[in-house]
């Protein structure tokens, strides 16, 4: 009979005896990081080493690091291993809003992430029988050969059609029977949007698991996209930062994603004052790497919003688990005194089955502030100026009830607003002075 773990006896390790390991974890990578120019400095200036730590507690003693730090020591300030002789792979951000933050690997990291992706993997119900193709880019980007390496590790066929060409993607899933498809949320409507234009019924495939991830996207937009393919659409999340893919994932009871505490010291914080709140709270997701040896990363500020789900999970795995995403705290913008993340504009659009996926948000303030959304309609939307009259206002009732202001509604048609098939843009800030 064959295992619902991947590796039992860390998935299902009592808390106590996981904070054990966790603590000797930590208690190395203090010193492994010693040895980068950045934290000798930071530990030197704060007093630490790795008999600071006695609980896992005491991680509150050591500062935070954020990505202007990692700007700051741009390219190599915080690698702490012999880069020369033990380093084999560098990973970056994209770095489209400054300087782009680098990892670098030795080959005990990659091994260690092919592991924990190949772990998410079979966490979400696939097997080394499976056909797994990989929607993502290759590259500097983590998630193409994040999940390469992981579904190689866990034995699948594996297709790297990498990001782009819908119809070719369509073709490698009909002619391969692809079981498993690893795309972002927005990429998945997309691509469903095409096999119907292909006259093909996206239910109709091979298909029955999906990975999504890499950009925030609602309960109602998961919901979607398993109904589009007739699929079970697993939530994920990973980031450059820490390795990429492969931090935590969705298991079959799609109740909130396991962070690999082995491998990752979890923090939700009050983003304002740095202090812990309970769980069940939603803060500011805060990461330390506890299996990594050529740069390890110490209570890095994520800036990703989310809450620890207080409840044991029915399939037995100990790792706690964080909610999906809500958003970023530097993606949240503020109209009128108001804050307001782009997730719950997307809640309100994908509650209308007159809509399309598309969808972009405008700031501006020429007069007064002004929030515009434009939502693409569906090809079968009525052309009847009442019914769009009606929708628009149902849907401005909508926004109020869960942003607490009234936005502009654009109906628009279908492919009028621009097409990403990497992360989506949601939000055009031309306002002055902001």
């Amino acid at each position: 009979m064959t295992s619902k773990y991947w590796e039992e006896e860390i998935e299902t390790i009592p808390r106590p005896q996981l904070e054990k390991l966790q603590v000797e974890r930590l208690k190395r990578t203090i010193e492994i990081a010693a040895h980068s120019p950045y934290y000798s400095k930071v530990f030197a200036a704060h007093g630490i080493t790795s008999d600071s730590i006695k609980h896992i507690e005491d991680i509150r003693k050591l500062p935070f690091t954020t990505k202007p730090d990692m700007r700051a020591n741009y390219p190599f300030g915080l690698v702490a291993g012999d880069m020369r002789n033990d380093g084999v792979r560098i990973h970056s951000s994209s770095g489209t809003t400054g300087t782009p933050t680098v990892i670098v690997h030795s080959q005990h990291d990659l091994d260690s992430w092919a592991n924990l992706v190949a772990r998410c993997m079979y966490t979400a119900g696939v097997r080394k029988t499976d056909v797994f193709q990989n929607s993502s880019g290759y590259g500097m980007f983590t998630g193409g050969l994040g999940f390469q390496y992981g579904a190689e590790r866990l034995g699948a066929l594996t297709v790297p059609a990498a990001a782009g060409n819908s119809k070719r993607q369509i073709k490698f899933i009909t002619d391969f029977k692809t079981t498993a498809l690893h795309a972002i949320p927005s990429y998945a409507i997309r691509l469903a949007e095409v096999f119907q234009e292909e006259g093909i019924d996206p239910r109709s495939t091979t298909l029955k698991t999906l990975f999504i991830g890499a950009e925030p996207h609602t309960e109602e937009q998961r919901r979607k996209i398993e109904t589009l393919f007739d699929v079970k659409a697993y939530n994920s999340f990973g980031m450059t930062e820490m390795n990429g893919p492969g931090v935590g994932f969705e298991c079959t009871e799609q109740n909130g994603m396991h962070i690999w505490e082995d491998c990752y010291v979890l923090e939700i914080i009050n983003p304002e004052t740095g202090e812990p709140v309970p769980d069940g709270e939603i803060g500011e997701m805060v990461l330390t790497t506890l299996d990594r040896q050529m740069m390890p990363l110490i209570r890095y500020r994520t800036h990703d919003l989310t809450r620890v789900i207080p409840d044991e999970c029915p399939c037995g795995r100990t790792a706690r688990r964080i909610d999906r995403i809500k958003g970023r705290s530097d993606d949240m913008f503020i109209v009128k005194g108001v804050n307001i993340f782009p997730m719950q504009v997307e809640k309100v659009l994908v509650g209308h089955p007159e809509l399309g996926s598309n969808y972009l948000i405008t700031l501006s303030n020429e007069d007064a502030d002004e929030m515009i959304v434009e939502a693409e309609l569906n090809e079968l939307s009525t052309d009847n100026y009442i019914e769009l009259q009606q929708l628009q206002k149902a849907i401005s009732r909508e926004m109020k009830d869960e942003i607490l202001l009234t936005p502009k509604i654009k109906l628009v048609k279908k492919g009028s607003l621009p097409q990403s098939e990497g992360k989506a843009v949601r939000v055009k800030d031309l306002r002055k002075n902001k």
